[in-house]
C-alpha cells in the first residue's frame, strides 16, 4: 500500500508537470503567431508613416517654387508650412539646402529656423548631393536626442540640375514610441536599428542607444548570446526573424521585421516579450488547481493510513473493523465520484470552449469574405475612372501617377479575389465548371497573354519563354480555373528569373497506381530557386520570402488542381540553377 501511495504521489506530479508545460509551450507558440503578426503590421505602420513624409517631401520638390529655384522667401516658407502640418506629428524639423549646403528656410516645433547653418559636413547630406538620391540617414545624436534625417534632392526636371535639398529630422526614441513600447522591459518593447546595426530606440538599458549591436558595448550586455545574433543579422539583411532566448535577464521571444518603405527596408524593428509576462497570466490558476488536487491526493492518502493504523489496533475486533473498512471504502468511492463529477464538469466546460472557438473562426471566415466582397466593390470605379483620366491627361508625370494608381488598384483586385478563393477552398465550396479542354492550347492562351502584355506585373519581361511539346492533350477540367493555375505558376517563375529562360511541357503519363493516364505539366526556370526555409511549406498560405506577394496564389493552385483530382508539387532543378513546379491532370 506504502508503494501504491509513493507511486501515486510521483505520477501525480509527473503528469501534473507534463499538462503545465504542454500549457506553456501551447501559450509560447500561439504568442509567436500573435507576435509575427503584430511585428509586421507595426512595421508597416512605420513604413506608411515614413512613406508619407517621403511623398510630402517628394512635392514640395517638385513644386514650381523649387523647381524654379526658389528656395527662400515668404511664398515657399508659406508653401513648407502648409505641407509641415500634414506631418508635425512625425518629423521634429524640417529644412531647405541651397547648392552650398546652407539652409534657406526652416520650421520646427521649437520655433527654431537654422537659416544661414552651413551642413556641408553632414555625411547625409554629401551622400544626397553626389548621388542625387534620396536617403534615410544613420542615427545621429543632436542636442541630447538621437535623431534621423529623411533627405530628397531638388533636381531640376528640365536640365537634370541639382538645386538643393530638402530634409526632415526625426528623434527616434520618440518617433518609435508611437507605435510601441520603448521604454519598460518587464513587458513587450519594440527595438529599432538602422542599416549598419545601430540601435535607435531600446527598451532595455538607455546606455545602449546610439551603439552598435556587433560592437562590445552591446555584445557584453547580451553576453554575445548567439541566438539574439543570428536573429539580428538575419533581420539586418531584409528577412523576418523570429526565436527565443535568454542571456541572464529572463527568456524572451524575439520577431524581427524590416521597415520598408516601397520595397526596400530603410530601419529594422524588433518586437521583444518577456516570457514571464505571459506566464504570470496562469500561474495563479495553475497553482490553484495543483493545490486541489495536491489536497485531494492528500486526503485520500490520509485516509489510507488511518485505516491501516485502526486494522493493527482493532486486529481482535475482526467484524467491526471490516465494516469501518467497508464504510471508509464508501467515502472513498464517494470522493472519486466527486472527482469524477469534476472531470465530467471541465470536459463540458473544455467542449464549450472548443465550440466557442468554432464559431469565433465561423464569423472570423465571414468577415473575410465580406471584407473581400467589399474591397472589389470600389475598385472596379477606380481603375475605369483612372483609364478615363489617362487618356485625357497629357502631361508624363500626370500619366506616371494615373499608372501607379492603376497597378495598385489591380494588385488589390487581384488580392480580393485570392481572399475570395481561399475561402471557397477552406469552406469546400469551390465549385468546377468542368469540360472537356485542349490542355495545350490553354497553356498557349496564357503564353500568349503574357507576351501581348496582358498580365501586368509581367509587362517588359526580358524572360524567354518556351513551350516544348505542343500536340493536343485532352482534359476533363475548369478552364478557367486551370488557366488561373498556368499563369499563377508561368508569373511566379517569370517574377523570379532575371533574363533567362522559362520551359514549359507537356505531356501524357500512365499512373500505374490507377491504371489511368494522367496529364503533367511542368515549368522550369534558371531563377533563384526555391529558399530552403520555405520549400516544406511552399504551398502552404502566406509562404513567401519576398516584399511583393501574398503567398496565396500557390495554396490557391493546390486547391484548384487537388479539386480536379490531381497533384501540384516543386523541386530545385539538379543541376543547381532555379526550380521546377509541375501539376498532373487525369486525362481523358
Amino acid at each position: 500500500m506504502v508503494i501504491i501511495l509513493v507511486f501515486s504521489f510521483i505520477a501525480f506530479y509527473f503528469f501534473q508537470s507534463i499538462t503545465e508545460n504542454n500549457i506553456k509551450a501551447s501559450l509560447l507558440k500561439e504568442q509567436i503567431d500573435k507576435q509575427l503578426v503584430e511585428s509586421k503590421s507595426v512595421s508597416q505602420h512605420i513604413g506608411a508613416d515614413l512613406t508619407l513624409v517621403m511623398t510630402v517631401l517628394d512635392g514640395l520638390t517638385n513644386s514650381v517654387n523649387f523647381q524654379e529655384g526658389h528656395l527662400y522667401g515668404a511664398e515657399t516658407k508659406g508653401l513648407m508650412k502648409e505641407k509641415y502640418g500634414i506631418i508635425q506629428d512625425i518629423v521634429d524639423k524640417v529644412f531647405v539646402l541651397d547648392q552650398n549646403d546652407v539652409v534657406t528656410q526652416g520650421l520646427s516645433k521649437s520655433g527654431t529656423e537654422y537659416v544661414g547653418a552651413d551642413f556641408s559636413q553632414r555625411e547625409w547630406v554629401s551622400s544626397v548631393r553626389n548621388d542625387s538620391k534620396p536617403i534615410f540617414s544613420k542615427g545621429f545624436e543632436r542636442q541630447g536626442l538621437y535623431t534621423v534625417y529623411i533627405a530628397i534632392p531638388i533636381i531640376n526636371r528640365q536640365n537634370s540640375q541639382y538645386i538643393g535639398l530638402i530634409a526632415a529630422s526625426i528623434p527616434t526614441e520618440k518617433f518609435f514610441a508611437r507605435y510601441g513600447n520603448v521604454h519598460d522591459i518587464n513587458s513587450q518593447f519594440l527595438v529599432v536599428f538602422d542599416k549598419d546595426g545601430t540601435i535607435l530606440a531600446v527598451g532595455a538599458d538607455k546606455s545602449l542607444l546610439g551603439k552598435n549591436f556587433f560592437g562590445n558595448v552591446v555584445q557584453n550586455f547580451i553576453h554575445h548570446n548567439k541566438i539574439l545574433n543570428n536573429l539580428t543579422e538575419t533581420l539586418l539583411r531584409g528577412t523576418p526573424s523570429h526565436g527565443i532566448y535568454d542571456y541572464g535577464r529572463t527568456e524572451r521571444i524575439n520577431t524581427g521585421q524590416p521597415i520598408l518603405v516601397g520595397s526596400k527596408p530603410t530601419y529594422f524593428l524588433e518586437v521583444v516579450t518577456p516570457t514571464q509576462a505571459i506566464f504570470s497570466k496562469i500561474q495563479e490558476t495553475l497553482f490553484t488547481e495543483r493545490l486541489k488536487s495536491g489536497s485531494l491526493l492528500a486526503g485520500v492518502f490520509a485516509s489510507i493510513i488511518l485505516l491501516v493504523v485502526l486494522l493493527l489496533r482493532w486486529n481482535s475486533t475482526m467484524e467491526k473493523e471490516v465494516i469501518k473498512r467497508t464504510t471508509e471504502l464508501n467515502e472513498s468511492n464517494s470522493s472519486l465520484d466527486i472527482m469524477a463529477r469534476k472531470l465530467t464538469n471541465a470536459n463540458v466546460s473544455l467542449y464549450e470552449a472548443n465550440e466557442q472557438l468554432k464559431k469565433h473562426q465561423k464569423l472570423q471566415q465571414e468577415f473575410i469574405d465580406m471584407a473581400a466582397h467589399e474591397l472589389r466593390t470600389p475598385i472596379q470605379p477606380i481603375l475605369g475612372l483612372a483609364d478615363v483620366l489617362h487618356d485625357r491627361v497629357s502631361d508624363k508625370y500626370e500619366r506616371g501617377l494615373l499608372e501607379v494608381i492603376v497597378r495598385n488598384a489591380r494588385r488589390l483586385q487581384r488580392f480580393s479575389s485570392e481572399i475570395l478563393d481561399v475561402t471557397k477552398i477552406e469552406g469546400s465550396l469551390l465549385k468546377l465548371s468542368k469540360k472537356q479542354i485542349d490542355l495545350s492550347k490553354k497553356i498557349e492562351n496564357v503564353i500568349s497573354d503574357i507576351e501581348n502584355g496582358a498580365d501586368t506585373e509581367m509587362n517588359g519581361t526580358k524572360n524567354k519563354i518556351v513551350f516544348q511539346r505542343r500536340e493536343s492533350i485532352t482534359v476533363y477540367a475548369d478552364k478557367d480555373r486551370i488557366y488561373q493555375v498556368i499563369s499563377n505558376l508561368l508569373s511566379n517563375a517569370l517574377k523570379y528569373t532575371d533574363n533567362g529562360t522559362v520551359t514549359i511541357n507537356a505531356y501524357l503519363n500512365h499512373n500505374a497506381n490507377n491504371h489511368n493516364n494522367e496529364a503533367i505539366v511542368t515549368i522550369s526556370d534558371t531563377g533563384r530557386g526555391i529558399d530552403s526555409q520555405v520549400i516544406s511549406k511552399l504551398f502552404s498560405k502566406f509562404s513567401t520570402t519576398s516584399f511583393t506577394g501574398t503567398g496565396l496564389g500557390l495554396y490557391i493552385s493546390k486547391g484548384i488542381i487537388e479539386a480536379h483530382g490531381g497533384r501540384i508539387w516543386a523541386e530545385n532543378n539538379s543541376n543547381g540553377i532555379g526550380a521546377t513546379f509541375s501539376f498532373s491532370l487525369p486525362a481523358i
